[in-house]
């Protein structure tokens, strides 16, 4: 089995308005040393072992589902759970 991380940020030229917000109160609690804050999205997967390229199959999910390609960005981890 594979546990995949998988992380989806917006792409850096793309207003993030619920970061902003953030920021904003974070401000008003005086926190006014936070300069910057951008809202993501984190995902774990469990994948079954099986004749098929699992970094190829994670990208292909990101892009088609997980992601939005067009206004996003997305890093992830594989990692080979070993069953004992």
């Amino acid at each position: 089995m594979y546990k995949v991380k998988v992380y989806v940020t917006l792409k850096e030229s793309v207003l993030d308005p619920q970061g902003s917000a953030v920021k904003g109160s974070l401000h008003s609690l005086d926190y006014s040393e936070v300069e910057d804050i951008r809202i993501g999205k984190y995902m774990e997967l469990s994948l079954q072992k099986g004749d098929y390229d699992v970094e190829a199959r994670v990208k292909e999910i990101c892009n088609k589902f997980l992601a939005n390609p067009v206004i996003e960005d997305y890093t992830y981890e594989i990692e080979e759970v070993v069953s004992q």
